[in-house]
């Protein structure tokens, strides 16, 4: 069953479309990941799907119900923002439960649910005090919490990693999907992190210019991207695009390898180790070009070097449009199997 469905959803100011006749689905109990650069439409697809903004076009369904014209509380959603929007005065308790305390839950209740959320996002023991007594992580998971405790069957998300440091994000990233999974909630989450991406979700919907890039699963978006754009936005580093005539080649770096003799002429610009790889910057006929080894590389810029790749993880692009072209190699499975 869908869980969230738009179709031909359209959101403007002026002669800008933040949104621009989107139409996608969000399966119940799977997490659905909103992608993209800044201004790509992503936060905005949210808002509209929370109710915060009205479509000037197009249909909103969750749950089977039309919520298109819906107040966000008739919505029946939880929603975690980027800023905790915690209250400074209450305690860590008092923020979780404050939604029930609006929506007039029993005490009883509102005491039975606090002690499970509290449970489930590991703040047992920090009820007692003030968000400024606590951590980032720890601000995050109060959020969490007052979003969990709402029972609401959709959860969005909007970049609620983003103020984090690296360590934590790696930690919250890897408890909030354990949670979705566990509460069996469907979740759209917003970020402009393609790792959060590929580590979380279930389906990826990559956004460029108010429109839908791609939409799939993460091993779909890595190894077929449908434009040159989804290949440069997934991976890190991201597939090299070299110019070849009328046709754009992508290869990811980790099908590069360095050869002695025969290959691609290459120049080595500049080296980053990694500790477990490295990733060798090169050019090749001037065009960047990015190769990652295991371990210490021996390359030092400013060596000539040569470069070979298998012609099965080649992927090609047209030149204008920028969309993929089926390969030789796939052309070939392709005749076999018929």
């Amino acid at each position: 069953m869908s869980a969230i469905v738009l179709d031909h959803v359209s959101k403007g100011w002026g002669a800008m479309r933040a949104v621009d006749d989107v139409s996608l689905t969000a399966d119940e109990g799977s997490l659905l990941v909103l992608l993209g650069p800044s201004g790509c439409g992503k936060s905005t697809t949210l808002r509209l799907i929370a109710g915060l903004e009205q479509p000037d076009g197009g249909t909103i369904t969750i749950g089977g119900r039309d919520v298109t014209g819906m107040t966000p509380a008739e919505r029946k959603i939880s929603m975690v923002f980027q800023s905790y929007a915690l209250f400074p005065h209450l305690s860590v308790a008092e923020n979780i439960v404050f939604g029930l305390r609006v929506r007039r839950v029993s005490r009883g209740e509102r005491d039975a649910r606090l002690k499970r959320v509290a449970e489930l996002v590991g703040l047992g023991q920090l009820l007692e005090r003030k968000p400024s007594q606590l951590s980032g992580g720890q601000r995050q998971r109060v959020a969490l919490g007052r979003a969990i405790i709402a029972e609401a069957r959709v959860c969005l998300m909007d970049e609620p990693l983003s103020n984090l440091d690296a360590k934590l994000r790696h930690e919250m990233r890897t408890e909030i999907r354990a949670l979705q999974q566990r509460l069996d909630m469907t979740m759209v989450y917003v970020t402009h992190d393609q790792t959060e991406a590929m580590t979380m979700a279930d389906r990826i919907v990559l956004m460029r210019d108010g429109r839908i890039e791609q939409n799939g699963t993460p091993e779909e978006l890595y190894n077929r991207p449908a434009t040159a754009f989804t290949a440069r936005f997934i991976g890190t580093p991201p597939m090299n695009i070299i110019a070849r005539g009328d046709k754009l080649l992508g290869v990811r770096p980790e099908h590069i390898r360095v050869v002695s003799q025969d290959g691609h002429a290459a120049r080595v610009k500049t080296v980053e180790h990694l500790g477990a790889d490295s990733i060798i910057l090169c050019e090749i006929d001037g065009q960047p070009v990015s190769v990652r080894q295991d371990g210490f590389s021996q390359a030092h810029p400013g060596d000539d070097i040569r470069l070979a790749w298998d012609a099965s993880f080649e992927h090609q692009f047209d030149k204008t449009s920028e969309k993929r072209m089926p390969s030789a190699a796939s052309e070939m499975k392709r005749v076999a199997v018929v």
